[in-house]
């Protein structure tokens, strides 16, 4: 028996200094690629809503960090309940983690695996904002937010993830985030606009992106922060799986950039710097759930897979008639699934398991385990989001006025402009600033067309 102790003990995982450092470098990275989302939300929108897009992304920054030590890191990550939830009375107000006490069969102190995980929660919410463009008032968003992440998130976060939860005892291979983060958002985003309607003039306005550098430099930020958020996801180095990961996410997204390029062309016949960006994302997106169970080859298919069917996805929007701002339900909701349900076919067997797919092999069995994963992850999300969002909307009301939206939402909520226009080149007296110089523009639309409809 002291023998077997002996063993056991000597088998026992060990704090690894190497795998510390590499897993806060990744927490550092993932955590930039909330500014980045920001500047790249606050580039697609037009200028009278560019500092609400980019505030809709940072208060995430400090309410999410806030609910995950009170308890969001408990039920995500704590003692199992019922395959459900998780609950470990030490991780509420990190009050019971020892600053040495590793996170089980791994190699890095608790406290990293709980700032890494904290990183996922705190961009998952910030992604649906990008759907609710030009219209919800700052405080109700807020609001959703905390409600959003404790009835949604962290339980979902659990099922996926968390010691015990359904989707990973069943099979469900999630390696960073398709269903979780990005599945998650993206139902969350087609809930709620189904509940606060479209913006005004949405298919007859111009309602074109403001500055497509901002765009540029954002979607460059989540593609350099997604290393982390991918490679970063494995808790380690020790056995190669990450580095394939870092390899896999860089291949799917560039070939998903050049689809959905080569898509655009075909279809609209321009190559668009806004398809660049969009293409690159949805590669990030796609691999997000499958890169650690694919080859490169394989990630390159998942990457071009995700590019066509995300430009196409976008334009849904106008069939069917919902007002999706900037495209997470196309994007974030469509590559999710893509990505994750993809692994049935190409999980290779020689990556972060021996699942193989069906073109490797290995039947349909794990595609019909995706399947369960991504259809229950759309659908409470979808059905939380929307009944949290009319909750909302019939108590303290979801949207601005029309006269707030018309003249801008960020001179209504945030008493700011995003650019100085007073005095600006152009010709623009100094006397008229952002919210004069917008009622001027609409007094000439309405002028022109008998009606004032912005």
């Amino acid at each position: 028996m002291a023998q077997a102790a002996i063993l056991l003990a000597a088998d026992a995982p060990k704090l690894s200094s190497a795998n510390t450092g590499f897993m806060l470098i990744c927490s550092a990275l993932v955590m930039l690629m909330t500014p980045g989302l920001a500047f790249f939300y606050g580039g697609m929108v037009r200028v009278k809503s560019a500092l609400n897009m980019l505030m809709m992304s940072f208060i995430s920054l400090g309410v999410v960090t806030v609910l995950w030590v009170l308890y969001g890191f408990s039920t995500a990550f704590g003692a199992d309940r019922g395959s459900l939830v998780g609950w470990t009375p030490g991780f509420v107000g990190f009050s019971g983690i020892g600053k040495t006490e590793l996170w089980p069969g791994h190699t890095i102190p608790v406290f990293v695996f709980a700032v890494f995980q904290l990183m996922f929660a705190i961009i998952t919410p910030a992604l649906i904002s990008g759907a609710l463009a030009d219209r919800v008032k700052f405080g109700a968003w807020t609001l959703f937010l905390v409600l959003w992440v404790t009835v949604v998130y962290f339980p979902i976060a659990h099922w996926v993830w968390g010691p015990g939860g359904w989707a990973g005892e069943l099979g469900v291979i999630d390696f960073a985030g398709g269903t979780a983060v990005h599945i998650n958002a993206g139902a969350a985003a087609l809930g709620v606009i189904l509940v606060i309607g479209r913006r005004r003039g949405f298919k007859k306005d111009p309602m074109r992106p403001h500055s497509l550098p901002l765009v540029m430099l954002g979607a460059g930020l989540l593609w350099f922060g997604w290393f982390g958020f991918n490679a970063g996801s494995w808790l380690g180095n020790d056995d190669g799986v990450g580095p394939l990961m870092f390899v896999n996410t860089q291949v799917a997204t560039g070939t998903a950039m050049l689809a959905w390029l080569a898509y655009e062309k075909i279809r609209h016949g321009a190559f668009t710097t806004l398809g660049a960006a969009s293409g690159a994302v949805a590669g990030l997106v796609a691999i997000t759930p499958s890169g650690g169970a694919v080859s490169p080859l394989g990630a390159m298919a998942v990457g071009a897979v995700a590019g066509v069917l995300c430009a196409m996805a976008v334009g849904l929007k106008y069939r069917f008639g919902y007002d999706d701002s900037l495209d997470v339900v196309g994007v974030h909701l469509v590559g999710g699934v893509v990505g994750s349900l993809l692994i049935g076919f190409f999980a290779s067997g020689r990556g972060q398991s021996a699942v193989r797919g069906l073109f490797y092999g290995g039947g349909m069995e794990q595609f019909w385990k995706q399947c369960a994963g991504v259809l229950a992850v759309l659908a409470y999300s979808l059905i939380a989001s929307a009944v949290l969002a009319l909750l909302l909307d019939r108590s303290i009301g979801m949207r601005v006025t029309e006269d707030e939206e018309i003249s801008g939402i960020d001179q209504a909520e945030h008493a700011e402009t995003a650019y100085d226009l007073t005095g600006a080149g152009g010709g623009v007296p100094v006397a008229v600033g952002a919210p004069a110089l917008a009622a001027a523009q609409i007094r000439r639309a309405a002028t022109r067309s008998g009606k004032v409809d912005a």
